[in-house]
């Protein structure tokens, strides 16, 4: 297994753009899917993105396709999710994962999970 911890997380007026890094401990991390997600209290954590192994595939949250971009580096061991264009809906705690199987939204798909980084959109 990983160990993940995520971090860029912060306060941000509606429009802009934060950048949420999480950084992969432990061995195999290129074997891994990753994905984000992301809960606000009382709801039930939500997928945002994720990424195969290769970064070759990606695949998007329609509330996020074409404001948010999923990106990997192997050889840092490392996932970016840049996100542009924010609205106070954004607002929430942004969690990373990793798993062994495919591309998948379900998060039974991903068995590693971070702390989770809070961001927070004002209006």
């Amino acid at each position: 297994q990983v160990q993940l911890v995520e971090s860029g997380g912060g306060l941000v007026q509606a429009g802009g753009s934060l950048r949420l890094t999480c950084a992969a401990s432990g061995r195999g991390f290129s074997s891994y899917t990753m994905g984000w997600f992301r809960q606000t209290p009382g709801k039930e954590r939500e997928f945002v993105a994720a990424i195969s192994r290769s970064g070759g595939n990606t695949d998007y949250a329609d509330s996020v396709k074409g404001r948010f971009t999923i990106s990997r580096d192997n050889a840092k061991n490392t996932v970016l999710l840049q996100m542009n264009s924010l609205r106070p809906e954004d607002t929430a705690v942004y969690y990373c994962a990793a798993g062994p199987y495919g591309l998948g939204r379900f998060e039974r798909n991903f068995r590693s999970w971070g702390q989770g980084t809070q961001v927070t959109v004002s209006s």
